[in-house]
């Protein structure tokens, strides 16, 4: 399954997403917002977007003005590997490498016809396995089960 959402900053976005998800016949479930209120605070998305993805081992895709808010606090959430993308190559290589179960956008840069093969790449890209990857993110998830013993 795919989750998706935004907080004001990248509502607009977020509904042309939705649209090119129909087209493309990708199942998505928009969590929100679903309206434009422009006093709404990105980290609730996050987090809702964040638990979603981690509990229903799932991938999620998010907006927001930079797409640097809504990264930082969907990292907080235990289990969430939060990448932002400004290419093919970034997407291909968050996949690949970092295993990211989720994709940032942000709506100051975004493009229908950029972020499109953007968002393609990155959904169609698996993540690699190599042992050097696995060790890395074994290191990460590590911490994150440990860092308060540490």
């Amino acid at each position: 399954m795919l989750y998706i959402a935004a907080d004001h900053r990248g509502f607009d976005e977020k509904e042309k997403l939705k649209h090119f998800l129909d087209l493309s016949n990708i199942e998505f479930v928009d969590i929100g917002a679903k309206e434009y209120d422009p006093d709404d605070d990105y980290p609730d998305y996050a987090f809702m977007l964040g638990e979603l993805v981690v509990k229903e081992n799932a991938k999620g895709i998010i907006l927001c003005g930079s797409g640097i808010g809504v990264c930082v606090a969907c990292n907080k959430v235990k289990g969430v590997r939060a990448g932002y993308a400004e290419s093919i190559e970034h997407a291909v290589k968050a996949r690949e490498d970092d295993d990211t179960n989720i994709l940032v956008l942000d709506d100051m840069t975004f493009e229908e016809d950029e972020d499109f093969p953007i968002i393609t790449a990155w959904l169609n890209t698996d993540f690699s396995g190599e042992k050097r990857h696995i060790r890395r993110l074994k290191k990460i998830s590590d911490y994150e089960d440990n860092w308060k013993n540490l």
